[in-house]
């Protein structure tokens, strides 16, 4: 790992920042503990709502952690189209007996405030998702002794990172769980993301920045295998959804491994952007038909995505996922990351003897 890197982990590992709760402060502070580095979801909280996991994660640990930021959002969105699929969610909404959301409710995500607090008050790391920062603004966290990650889906944005100032990226192949963090929402890209292996390979050819890779990995021997191909570390998110400190709902944690629930998609139908997760029944209705119109959908169906969850309906709710979902393991976040470390320890002694033969 860079030295930056090493001083803000003992192990290349790096949790991954999970939106709607399940990056909660017991879980960074649990992966932190342990030597690898956690990060805080701000996404969909207020700036208020951010400082005061910060504040909660400082009094768990005082080992360096890392807040992931949304960067705001175009206004992109057809409005006759987002109307058309509100009528298409009636029923929906009829069935949980829930109003939907206004799509309207959320634009920037409080962006702004939340770099003021971060500013102020600087934490060890800040990532991005969903774009690049201004060269103005990493270099205000560079005087504030912030390390800043971009994440990026090819070598385009990579070096368009890389040419702002931030310190690493953040490469995710498409086999990563949740949201594809492109700068451009463009619907005549989707489903056409590159692999994590090839990924990391061409951006490593194209920026000299550090890479975290992310996208599928859940064992320790695939920690291996990116940082063979470039990587100085690796970041996992679904492998610690399932961890008890995550704040996952349990029927989303019971689904990874849940037999009936045996492919993950890429879908726009729950935020408007898209989003790998399980293939449920909301997912198949409806993601054919769900419009690129990103946050509005979202807000459009937060309340019956928790209303599918308070009725203990996995059909209905966003059941995010990376394509090694099904190799999830429920151990205490601290314990995988020691496991991991184990296994990455392994898989280079068993290469190492390899070449040696």
């Amino acid at each position: 790992m860079s030295s930056v890197l090493t001083d803000l982990c003992r192990y290349p590992i790096v949790q991954a920042p999970m939106a709607g709760g399940v990056s909660c402060p017991q879980l960074v502070a649990a992966v932190a503990e342990a030597g690898g580095l956690g990060f805080l979801a701000a996404g969909y909280k207020t700036a208020d709502g951010m400082y005061n996991e910060i504040k909660q994660l400082r009094g768990l640990t005082g080992q360096p952690f890392g807040v992931n930021l949304f960067m705001p959002q175009p206004v992109l969105a057809d409005p006759s189209a987002v109307e058309v699929y509100r009528h298409q969610l009636a029923g929906e909404a009829a069935w949980y007996e829930t109003p939907l959301g206004d799509p309207d409710s959320g634009g920037d995500d409080g962006y702004d405030a939340k770099l003021a607090i971060l500013l102020e008050d600087p934490v060890p790391a800040v990532s991005f998702t969903f774009g690049c920062p201004t060269r103005d603004t990493l270099d205000a966290f560079a005087a504030a002794g912030t390390y800043t990650v971009v994440t990026v889906t090819t070598p385009e944005e990579a070096q368009t990172a890389q040419w702002a100032g931030a310190d690493a990226v953040c490469v995710q192949g498409m086999e990563a769980g949740g949201h594809q963090s492109t700068h451009r929402d463009d619907p005549q890209t989707d489903g056409t993301g590159i692999g994590l292996l090839s990924l990391v390979t061409q951006v490593r050819e194209s920026v000299q920045v550090p890479i975290i890779a992310a996208g599928g990995l859940m064992r320790g021997s695939q920690i291996t295998a990116v940082l063979a191909a470039g990587a100085e570390a690796a970041q996992l998110g679904t492998a610690f959804l399932v961890c008890p400190e995550s704040g996952a709902n349990l029927l989303h944690k019971q689904a990874l491994t849940n037999p009936l629930f045996v492919r993950t998609d890429l879908t726009r139908a729950f935020s408007g952007r898209p989003a790998r997760g399980l293939v449920n029944r909301f997912m198949r209705e409806h993601g054919p038909y769900a419009p690129a119109a990103y946050p509005q959908v979202h807000y459009l169906t937060a309340g019956l995505r928790k209303a599918a969850a308070k009725a203990g309906d996995a059909q209905g709710m966003a059941l995010w996922a990376g394509q090694g979902h099904r190799l999830a393991r429920e151990l205490p976040a601290g314990r995988l990351v020691e496991l991991l470390a184990e296994e990455l320890d392994a898989a280079r002694a068993a290469v190492n003897t390899g070449s040696t033969q």
